[in-house]
């Protein structure tokens, strides 16, 4: 199984009305706005898509309005989180039946696994579906690093062709690419290293901050891309004060707020995540509207 995907990959938010009901009309037109300002993949129901604060049914649901809206456009992957591996592989194949083009899997979660637990998970989810599978890697969050040294025993499994980089340290970009060569597309999935990542091979970028700012994220990537590195570089200097708000423990709500102030979304989370006030409301806003307003000229509202 060959994989084609490459290029900027949101992490999509899910739009939570006001009382945190599901608002699947706001959830589309955003994803609609991610397409147009263009994006090659959109990734549903990830940590910014809220996936564990949503029901069973209303992932399924977000899913289904995500592949109907993009209707073929860009391949649409789901987020697989879930605690057990049973269920990992019932939303796998449910997955399938609705329509997704892939699934980005993580470790089962709440769970520290060793390797041999790990790669276990991974290959029994493979098995629950045709699709293939994003591998996330993401040590900082869960507890659980899917090392190159496991990413080169898990390459007999044809299912597994993209890996989402996110331990924070490039070095990784390299040792899986010496272990592995070109196994896997490598996404890296921490945006205030995504332009250092593409300078050591990476080929795709599941961002965050593209929610916010799609028109200057498909920029860097092109930039990049065509290695026009100093214009790159100019650039991503002025992203970086908003890439930071990716990493942070309040990321959707932080990334959300700055949707919010690009008029392309809303702020609302649903519980135990609430909106931002105070001080910290202030300080991020601060950021956010310094960023806007510092929007190099081609990006700038009229």
């Amino acid at each position: 199984m060959t994989s084609v995907w490459r290029g900027i990959f949101p992490a999509a938010t899910t739009q939570f009305r006001e009382d945190q009901s599901l608002d699947l009309e706001g959830t589309a037109a955003h994803l609609d706005r991610l397409i147009n300002g263009g994006v090659h993949g959109l990734i549903m129901l990830g940590t910014l898509g809220e996936n564990a604060s949503l029901e069973p049914a209303e992932k399924l649901d977000v899913l289904r309005a995500a592949v109907d809206r993009a209707g073929g456009r860009v391949p649409v992957l789901a987020g697989v989180a879930e605690a057990t591996t049973s269920r990992a592989c019932r939303f796998a194949a449910e997955a399938q039946e609705v329509g997704a083009s892939g699934l980005m899997v993580l470790p089962g979660i709440g769970y520290k696994s060793d390797p041999r637990e790990t790669m276990a998970h991974f290959r029994t989810v493979a098995a629950a579906s045709d699709l293939p599978i994003m591998v996330y890697n993401n040590p900082i969050t869960y507890g659980v690093d899917i090392t190159p040294e496991m990413l080169a025993e898990l390459a007999d499994e044809p299912k597994f062709v993209a890996v989402k980089e996110s331990s924070g340290d490039t070095r990784r970009i390299t040792d899986i690419k010496s272990l592995c060569g070109g196994r896997y597309a490598l996404f890296v999935g921490v945006d205030d290293l995504v332009l250092e990542s593409l300078m050591l091979g990476a080929t795709g970028w599941v961002a965050g901050l593209v929610n916010a700012f799609p028109a200057e994220s498909r920029q860097l990537w092109d930039l990049a891309e065509s290695g026009r590195w100093e214009e790159a570089v100019a650039l991503y200097r002025w992203f970086t004060p908003l890439l930071h708000l990716d990493v942070h423990v309040k990321l959707i709500q932080y990334i959300k707020l700055a949707a919010q102030e690009c008029g392309v979304g809303s702020e609302h989370v649903r519980a135990p995540r609430l909106p931002l006030e105070g001080e910290e409301r202030g300080r991020i806003l601060a950021i956010i509207r310094e960023g806007i307003a510092g929007r190099p000229n081609p990006f700038k509202a009229s």
